[in-house]
């Protein structure tokens, strides 16, 4: 899923930042669809669907029945086409704005066909009128309630590393979780204005098991009286430079040290603000802020504790406005469960709506006028590969980069140090067009910013893995129309497959079956090298354990894989010089033309797409389709071909059935770590111990 976020940082005057282009801020607009609205006690979260056109690169093939390979005509023709898809947008504003939104959005809404405007939270009332009279929609209300937990679902099953367990002083701040479809049941505290507590046991069955009035508005209101600042962010900006202890009276602070008898140490609070009732100075605004986010925390994380030992629940997730990813009210809250747990209870804090999503994308707490979302609709169903181990505990990332600070040093430089290629590359695939060489600037601006700011917050988009790296890369490439750089030299190269085919064939049949084997494995191996993405492949210097020149991707499959498989799934879109499964279909169908042997109408071998558009693989989001498959042709041998699919991820993946992992490692740094030589070869066979028993 393409997902991407901007965050609108202005003055503290709605008015001036409205004035903003509407595609700065409520973008696509003129194309919106539909809408819904939730409007609580402080915030008002706008959601639309709109219609977007996007470039996308296809390939089709030449009708060769009349024609001779002589004829030096191409293999397929590349086209860039647009493509229009679905986006979802999200916008949170103050409530004091609402009317200005409104009008804006008014002035700026002519396709819209929608007549109604779906609408939740206290607000969908009490501002039913204004909406009605502003948009000339009628408003329709949902429950609250049901849309917070059918979100929540939706999030924690669909959106990957939107869940994490955050430790200020671990050796990784933030532990991100995966997603997986067996979520149920847990506990959703949601702190807004106020807090409400839901125990969820399945999609339909929750209950509202309790609450409090003292949540985020409380915060805000007592915060405003305290320190005399009105802006919630502010309040946390001076919570964060606060220290409590000059306002609450600590353990220490009446016996003289820890009350060891029962267990509780000197620095414990145990009274928020009882230094204030004898003080004769004055308290700083900074730690004022910070005492009350510790007794607004500590009061929301003991409730929390209370329900989940009452209700026997293992799993307690926090969302809504108080939290939206800010470290200093992340820590006071998880600090409060582990004390009143003991660690009994596990913690986990989820951003499972719009003010928390945004709000993971800036550690630093400045002032916001409003946040964006904005998500692409999937063009097919995702799934997890159904001969993983146990889907649950995999993780497709062989390295954390927020976790390994070497690893993360070398490879933001190594991103960084490609870019240039990456522009040229660029370029010159479209050298046709005269503003290509402005939009490949862009690219590179885009990009290189968030190099620069994932060296300073390595979390800031959320898990940061090397193939986080490379799959930003790739959006940022589509989103100035550059959707396949690689296509032509893909097209010349796959040309040079094809050419090759009867002979590597025919050197092949010569061969002893136990070299026919090892002629096989190199021809595999051989596509894998050339690798655009890795830097050394440009050095002319052949791998030692190569019988043939390095060649392309889709080359190496014509001359080597399609002896290994019986279905062989590709990309579903470009990335890098990887083949697609559209080029694939064109090569194997012209391969079958010439080789009887190739059984494609027997459908012996299946050509299906992944459903990836990356150099690495996720084995759990995969195409439903080639699941399918993979389920019902019982398969049992995977082989996992590629530095980015088999050693960036998957490395480490087991499955239930035998499988092959092999790549050749192309990067001097990498090949070090795994204790080998630049162009060394892995060649990973596993038998799972549920097999090793029955031989």
């Amino acid at each position: 899923m393409a997902t991407y976020v901007e965050a609108v940082r202005g003055s503290h005057s709605m008015d001036k930042s409205i004035t903003l282009p509407p595609d700065e801020i409520f973008r696509n607009l003129e194309n919106a669809k539909r809408f819904a609205i939730d409007i609580g006690g402080s915030l008002t979260k706008l959601a639309y669907y709109s219609t977007v056109q996007h470039k996308v690169a296809k390939v089709r093939s030449f009708d060769h029945a009349a024609k001779q390979e002589s004829d030096g005509e191409p293999l397929y023709e590349i086209s860039v086409q647009e493509e229009i898809t679905a986006r979802l947008h999200f916008i949170k504003f103050e409530n004091t704005y609402i009317e200005t939104c409104l009008d804006f959005i008014k002035d700026h809404l002519v396709n819209t066909e929608t007549k109604v405007i779906k609408a939740t939270g206290g607000g969908a009332y009490k501002f039913k009128d204004l909406i009605e009279k502003k948009l000339k929609l009628k408003v329709d209300k949902e429950d609250e309630m049901s849309c917070l937990i059918k979100g929540c679902n939706f999030v924690l099953k669909n959106i990957p590393h939107e869940v994490f367990v955050y430790a200020k002083h671990g050796d990784s701040e933030f532990r991100f979780q995966n997603t997986h479809p067996d979520i149920f049941p847990y506990l959703l505290v949601n702190i807004g204005s106020g807090v409400s507590i839901v125990k969820v046991e399945a999609e339909d069955r929750f209950e509202r098991i309790g609450g409090s009035s003292i949540g985020g508005g409380t915060f805000w209101g007592l915060g405003a009286l305290l320190t005399k600042t009105k802006r919630f962010d502010e309040l946390l900006q001076l919570a964060s430079r606060g220290q409590h202890t000059s306002v609450d009276m600590l353990v220490k602070d009446i016996y003289g040290g820890a009350y060891g008898c029962l267990g509780l140490t000197g620095d414990l609070i145990a009274s928020s603000f009882g230094k204030s009732a004898t003080a004769e100075k004055e308290f700083s605004k900074e730690d004022m802020a910070k005492s009350l986010l510790h007794m607004i925390s500590n009061d929301i994380g003991q409730l929390a504790c209370l329900y989940a030992r009452l209700h026997n629940l293992s799993r307690v997730y926090f969302g809504g406005f108080f939290i939206r990813g800010h470290p200093v009210t992340m820590h006071t809250i998880t600090y409060s469960i582990n004390y009143f747990t003991k660690v009994s209870t596990r913690l986990i804090s989820v951003q499972c709506d719009i003010e928390g999503i945004t709000s993971m994308l800036t550690a630093e707490s400045l002032p916001m006028c409003f946040d964006m979302l904005e998500m692409d609709r999937l063009e097919r169903q995702l799934v997890n590969l159904p001969l993983l181990q146990d889907s649950s505990s995999y993780i497709p990332d062989t390295v954390d980069l927020t976790e390994d600070t070497l690893a993360r040093e070398y490879w933001l430089c190594c991103f960084e140090e490609a870019l240039d290629g990456v522009v040229k590359r660029a370029i010159a695939s479209q050298k046709d067009q005269p503003e290509a060489a402005e939009r490949a600037e862009k690219f590179r601006q885009k990009y290189r910013d968030k190099l620069q700011t994932l060296r300073h917050q390595p979390f800031a988009y959320g898990s940061l893995t090397v193939r986080s790296l490379l799959d930003t890369r790739e959006h940022c490439l589509n989103e100035f129309n550059f959707p396949d750089p690689y296509s032509k030299i893909k097209q010349k190269e796959n040309d040079l497959a094809l050419k090759s085919y009867q002979r590597v064939l025919k050197t092949l049949e010569e061969l002893s079956w136990e070299q026919r084997q090892i002629a096989l494995v190199r021809g595999l191996l051989a596509g894998n090298v050339f690798d655009w993405g890795a830097k050394a492949v440009s050095e002319p210097r052949p791998p030692p354990c190569m019988a043939t020149p390095p060649h392309p991707t889709a080359r190496g499959h014509a001359c080597g894989c399609v002896a290994f498989q019986v279905v062989l799934a590709s990309n579903s879109g470009p990335a890098l010089n990887d083949v697609t499964n559209g080029e694939l279909q064109i090569l194997t169908e012209r391969i079958a033309a010439m080789d009887p042997a190739i059984h494609l109408s027997e459908d012996r071998l299946t050509l299906v797409q992944s459903g990836s558009s990356s150099p690495c693989l996720d084995l759990s989001r995969l195409d439903k389709v080639l699941a399918t498959v993979v389920r019902e042709r019982g398969t049992d041998l995977v082989v996992i071909e590629g530095m980015g699919r088999a050693i960036h991820t998957n490395y480490y993946a087991a499955l239930s059935c035998e499988s092959l992992k092999l790549a050749v490692i192309k990067n001097s740094w990498l090949a070090d770590r795994l204790g080998g030589k630049i162009f060394s070869v892995v060649f990973k066979y596993e038998v799972p111990s549920i097999i090793q028993g029955h031989h």
